[in-house]
């Protein structure tokens, strides 16, 4: 009995193998079968139907998740691209920056080609909200060196004046700001004969990013938006720099007319700055004229 139910069980698990095969070959377009299953199609369509149907299914699924990986692959792969050019952009216009204060340095070297131009960065500032000394990437190793009695200019990009060089280290270097009290500087309105008078730091106005303008004659007072720039007088800073506009003339008292003058150099976001170290025959020159004076 039991070796005749496994006979069942196997001719049943052959007949329904049988049975898949011909509905599967049967329905692929122009199988032969078809024919032979034209009898039998009331009950062998819909068992083909569903074979199909779950075929496509799978068939869909399978594709729609590639589809879906490779979508995502393909999105990932997009991004880094666009981070790439987006870095190169930056660098683009990194460079464009540099080059363009490249060019300001050249200009600065035709404008005073008695002076060596070095250019260098801000590495710190003074924790006060409005920094007086700041310390910049350039030394004696650049071949910056101060002499007791120079003071060297310095400038921004644009060739506006920005502070002095007050110690140089190995590689780097002190500026004093013009808006610290402790600075001052020969200034004159930027025309024929222009009119000279004093430019010092203020601890008052230096709040609001102004420097004070002293020694004004009574004949010659500065007009509200006149360029200054500086006069060359003294010999420690070149003639010709220029150093901002007038804001305010105070004549309320005439012993002592007082100006405030706003800087052309951004001194809050200052980045880059140029030493202007003269040529040793133009430092001689000066200590020649000096002692003259004297």
């Amino acid at each position: 009995m039991r070796r005749l139910l496994l006979n069942k069980r196997f001719l049943t698990a052959v007949t329904l193998l049988i049975l898949l095969a011909v509905i599967v070959l049967g329905s692929l377009p122009g199988s032969p079968i078809n024919s032979l299953l034209k009898p039998v199609g009331a009950v062998v369509n819909p068992v083909q139907k569903a074979v199909k149907y779950s075929g496509n299914s799978i068939s869909a699924f399978w594709a729609a998740l590639t589809d879906g990986i490779a979508i995502r692959n393909e999105n990932e792969q997009l991004r880094a691209e666009i981070a790439e050019l987006q870095y190169q952009l930056n660098q683009n216009e990194e460079a464009s920056i540099r080059y363009e204060e490249l060019q300001e340095a050249f200009h600065i070297r035709e404008v005073f080609s008695n002076y060596d131009i070095f250019g260098a960065s801000v590495l710190s500032r003074e924790s006060d909200e409005w920094f007086s000394v700041i310390r910049v990437g350039a030394g004696n190793s650049d071949g910056i060196y101060l002499e007791q009695g120079q003071s060297l200019a310095v400038v921004d990009v644009r060739m506006n004046l920005v502070g002095r060089v007050i110690e140089v280290n190995e590689d780097d270097s002190d500026i004093l700001l013009l808006l610290h009290e402790g600075f001052q500087v020969s200034g004159k309105v930027n025309a024929v004969n222009g009119a000279t008078f004093l430019i010092v730091g203020d601890a008052s106005l230096k709040q609001q990013g102004l420097c004070l303008v002293t020694g004004i004659d009574p004949d010659t007072i500065p007009n509200v938006g006149d360029e200054i720039v500086t006069s060359g007088d003294g010999g420690l800073f070149p003639q010709g720099i220029p150093i901002g506009v007038i804001e305010s003339v105070d004549t309320s008292n005439e012993l002592n007319i007082t100006a405030t003058l706003r800087p052309y150099s951004d001194i809050e976001d200052l980045n880059d700055i140029f030493i202007m170290v003269p040529f040793e025959e133009e430092v001689q020159e000066t200590n020649e004229t000096a002692a003259a004076d004297s």
